[in-house]
């Protein structure tokens, strides 16, 4: 995969943490399915225990602890959300705020750009707090840091439609012609 595939265009969060949780995790696939039939904000809420019922999930705060899931897929979310206020803080103040009412309406997938290697360091940085803030061994964060950098390199552009013509997805900085 040349370097113009990384430039053309971001990827969506949940297929980067399909392909990390594929290659670490393979036995939290079952999880990773069950969230994958929710819009990106509830399963977000799902992994926070916001919003949380008091129907059990079929698992205990026990388990989900030590599963790398929530880590990834956390952590890709915020990263993603922070570039893209960093490039919504860059326009114009009035465009700022339509751009954000219109993301908050719009249930589109999060989507992640292409990112610089101080950006990659950064989210391995996240990965590798939000693993230690949910009690992942450190061999294992760093593990999982190692593969969410790696996702993120080598990702390929989205180029799917899926929220219609005029559904803007979150994505970080404009792409130079």
């Amino acid at each position: 995969m040349g370097s113009e595939a990384l430039s053309s265009g971001g990827c969506r969060v949940r297929d980067l943490v399909r392909e990390v949780i594929a290659d670490l995790a393979p036995d939290e696939l079952p999880l990773l399915d069950g969230l994958f039939n929710l819009d990106d904000a509830t399963a977000i809420r799902r992994l926070t225990g916001r919003g949380q019922r008091r129907e059990p999930l079929g698992f205990g705060m026990g388990e989900i602890a030590v599963l790398i899931t929530p880590v990834v897929w956390l952590t890709l979310d915020q990263a993603a959300r922070r570039i893209a206020d960093a490039a919504l803080d860059s326009a114009s103040r009035e465009s700022t705020a339509l751009l954000r009412r219109l993301f908050r309406r719009r249930q589109a997938p999060v989507t992640m750009p292409p990112l610089t290697r101080e950006q990659l360091v950064e989210v391995r940085r996240l990965v590798l707090e939000t693993a230690e803030r949910r009690g992942l061994p450190a061999e294992r964060a760093s593990e999982v840091a190692d593969g969410v950098v790696a996702g993120l390199a080598l990702a390929e552009p989205d180029t799917s439609d899926d929220g219609g013509p005029d559904t803007p997805a979150v994505s970080g900085t404009p792409q130079e012609n």
